[in-house]
Formats: C-alpha cells, sequence, structure tokens
C-alpha cells in the first residue's frame, strides 16, 4: 500500500526539526520527506505514482512522528494473564501510539529460558498489533545465582538481559554476567539501587515520607547503585544501560562514565519525570512505583537530563497490577502503575510546560531506544519503517482508568485533566489504531 501523508507537522528526533510537510509510504516503509511547499501533483508526477493508487492521509497541521519504542512494558504473560495479555497489551500500545513493546522478563514463571522465551515470542506475534521484542533474565528465576544461556537466549530472539527491579548483590556473579555479556555482545539492563537499603522502601527519605510515617530510602541508595555498576563496567566492558535513573545525586556519576567512554545508557520512567512524592500525600497506592516518587529537585534535576541528553530514553515501566494487589495500606501494596496509553500525553505536559520540546521528546522516546537496540525505527528517513504516529498535541480531556485497554488500570493519572491525544498508529504502514 501506498500512503501519501500531507500538511503534516513533522517531528523528526534526528534532524532535531519540527517542520511542516509531506512523507511517502510505500511497501511499508518511509520513501521520503518532503517540504510543504511542494505540490502533491509535482510529487506524484515526478515519480511516476498515479493518485488513483495512493492513500493521501490529511493530518490537517497535527504532529506525525515516529512511533515510541517503550522499553520496559512488563505483560504478564506466562503466569498472570488476569492482569495483562500480549492482546490487551498490545492493543493498549497501539492506542498511546507505541509501535515497539521491549518487554521485561519478570514474569511468573521468569523468561529465563529459550523454551520460555519462544512461547511469549510466538503468543506476541499472534495476539499483539504491534512491534514486541522481548528481553530475557540475566540470571535464572532472577535469583542472582547462576547467569542464563545468553548466547542461546540471543539465538532464540532476546535483545537485552535484566533482572529487572531484583539487583544482583553478589558482585562476582554480576561481574561474570557482565563479562560473558560482552563476549556475545549482549545489553544488560539493571536497575541500580543498593539492594539493601532499598528493601520494603515505600517513598524517598525525607520531611514528607517522616510526616506520613511510610518507610523510606535515602536517594543515596541509587547512587551507590549505579557506582557499583560503574566500576564493573569500568572492568568489563560490557553493554549497559541503566533503566531509571531517578535522583540528582546519580547524575554527576552518570556524566564522568559518559565522558569516560563507558558504553553505558541511561533512561527513567515518565512517573518519574511528571510526578513527586507530594503526590503521595492521600497514601493512594497508585502512585506507589518503584523507586519511589523523588522530591520536586530531583524531578526537575531529571527532566534538565533528559533535555541536555545525559539521560537517554524515556520509558513507560508499564507494571499491570490487579485491584487486589493495590486495595492495601500504601506500604503492603505492590509497587507499579500502567502507562502504554498514558506515556504521549504524560509527556507532552512536560511540552506544554516549555520545558522540553518535541523533537526532544521524540528522541527520548523513539529515537535513542531504537538506537541503543539496533533497531532501523524511531526515525522520520527514507528506508526506515513506516511505524508512524499521528497526534494532536493541543485537545484537553479528563483520564479515565476504566476507558484504558490494558487489563489492569492501576495508573496514578486517574482523574486529572490532560493534553495531546493519540489519533492514529502505524506500524509498517499498516494502521493498527484509530481514533474515531
Amino acid at each position: 500500500m501506498t500512503l501519501f501523508f500531507t500538511n503534516a507537522r513533522l517531528i523528526d528526533p534526528e534532524a532535531g526539526t519540527d517542520s511542516p510537510g509531506h512523507l511517502l509510504v510505500q511497501d511499508g516503509k518511509i520513501t521520503e520527506v518532503f517540504p510543504k511547499n511542494i505540490e502533491l501533483e509535482q510529487i506524484f508526477r515526478a515519480r511516476g505514482i498515479s493518485p488513483e493508487d495512493v492513500e493521501i492521509i490529511d493530518c490537517k497541521n497535527r504532529c506525525l512522528a515516529p512511533g515510541i519504542v517503550d522499553i520496559g512494558v512488563k505483560v504478564c504473560e506466562p503466569g498472570e494473564r488476569h492482569k495483562e495479555s500480549y492482546k490487551s497489551a498490545g492493543l493498549a500500545a497501539a492506542a498511546g501510539g507505541v509501535t515497539t513493546m521491549v518487554t521485561r522478563p519478570d514474569t511468573s514463571p521468569t523468561i529465563d529460558s529459550p523454551e520460555v522465551l519462544e512461547f511469549v515470542t510466538r503468543r506476541a506475534q499472534a495476539d499483539s498489533p504491534v512491534n514486541v521484542l522481548p528481553m530475557a533474565a540475566l540470571t535464572k528465576g532472577r535469583l542472582g545465582r547462576e547467569m542464563t544461556e545468553i548466547g542461546f537466549l540471543m539465538d532464540a530472539g532476546a535483545v537485552a538481559f535484566s533482572d529487572c527491579d531484583r539487583v544482583i548483590s553478589d558482585t562476582k556473579v554480576f561481574s561474570r554476567a557482565l563479562t560473558y555479556a560482552r563476549s556475545c555482545g549482549a545489553l544488560v539492563i539493571a536497575h541500580p539501587q543498593e539492594p539493601i537499603l532499598s528493601k520494603g522502601a515505600a517513598a524517598t527519605s525525607g520531611k514528607f515520607a517522616a510526616l506520613r510515617g511510610l518507610p523510606a530510602v535515602s536517594p543515596m541508595a541509587e547512587r551507590m547503585g549505579l557506582d557499583r555498576d560503574i566500576a564493573l563496567l569500568e572492568m568489563t566492558g560490557a553493554r549497559y544501560h541503566a533503566d531509571q535513573i531517578t535522583t540528582a545525586r546519580a547524575l554527576p556519576a552518570l556524566e564522568r562514565a559518559k565522558a569516560n567512554g563507558l558504553d553505558i545508557t541511561a533512561g527513567t520512567s515518565i512517573h518519574h519525570l511528571t510526578l513527586n512524592e507530594l503526590d503521595l500525600a492521600n497514601y493512594r497506592t497508585f502512585f506507589k512505583v518503584k523507586p519511589p516518587l523523588r522530591s520536586e529537585e530531583d524531578r526537575l534535576a531529571v527532566v534538565e537530563a533528559v533535555r541536555s541528553g545525559l539521560i537517554d530514553i524515556i520509558s513507560s515501566m508499564h507494571t499491570p497490577q490487579d485491584e487486589e494487589s493495590k486495595r492495601l495500606p500504601f506500604e503492603e501494596a505492590a509497587a507499579g502503575a500502567v502507562a502504554l496509553e498514558t506515556l504521549l500525553p504524560a509527556a507532552l505536559r512536560l511540552y506544554h510546560a516549555e520545558q522540553l520540546d518535541l523533537p526532544t521528546l521524540f528522541s527520548a522516546m523513539a529515537l535513542n531506544p531504537a538506537k541503543r537496540l539496533g533497531l532501523p525505527s524511531g526515525r522520520l528517513s527514507a528506508g526506515a519503517p513506516a511505524d508512524l504516529l499521528l497526534f494532536d498535541p493541543d485537545v484537553p480531556f479528563v483520564m479515565d482508568r476504566f476507558a484504558l485497554k490494558s487489563k489492569s488500570q492501576n495508573t496514578p493519572f486517574d482523574g486529572q485533566r490532560m493534553q495531546g491525544r493519540v489519533l492514529a498508529t502505524y506500524v509498517a504502514g499498516t494502521p493498527v489504531y484509530w481514533r474515531t
């Protein structure tokens, strides 16, 4: 199918531009991008295209951007399909403008063998309308004792390796896993926290947590975990990505590691970019995430780190939890929030606040994660797959969690005024979502 997007506001993170223009798609790939002042008839005539053979999509000056590549999505297959399945997650992703989900291995059972990996890959291919790339566990059962068969898992399709929020406390085991991962060229995604200090924490330490009587962890736990991991990177030379950097104290260490030439990137979650510890005031468990929400000073420092490029990636850290695990006292409730459908409108809060422009946002949500995983997507350039997102950044709405397509609806944005709607999502030029 040949598609021609006209009257679009093209958000090109690779060029760093936000400009009007047209975009031509043929055979599932972007063929060419044109400036606004070129006439359609001139384009079709020069390329021998018959207008009858083209589906013309008038974007009406709305934004056309690369589809979001979301690293760190939890889909609860196998084991907990009542929380989220590949079908429901795929529908939620399409509605949120996410064209590629990079899924986590913290399932039940853990994705730590080629057999389990092949099972979830088949389910994803059968049920999800968007691209799904699976991660596998770095150690068996995510127990931090024995590393998985990294080479076999890569052959089975694993794009990265992570024990998610279970930090490998045995430094020797982690160093051996990093060394072996380097020999295979594998990417290791780690959760930088000091595990003993952060165990059982529901809030960030400080006056607010003390007043609320919540078990808390110092922001230094994140820096201590990152410092250890950076030392191991210097020793092993592995490829490393920190899944969530959420505190100002961790940023200088990250900056030094990058300046020293280590193969390190870092991400943060949309919740830590747009919410802070004061949102826990009425003990709403939908605001309980891991690591806990930070101070406003930390939030602003992390936003600035995204703007400067020190933090490379913004992700949803989509973590479905059922009602039973959230309807508990705050410190006992499960951590996590769904965010596939709220990622874009929440990120647009930063745009409307004039903290981040749209090319910077889509660098962090599409281009940089694609580059880190070696994917051709995340860009608006000739030859790239036509994984595209059409959205209106200005339309207001009130978030209703019961309208979400995820099976679990544990979003902290429920009832909040938001701005920015996905209008259509395309995967390889095929529409997988269209807002009616």
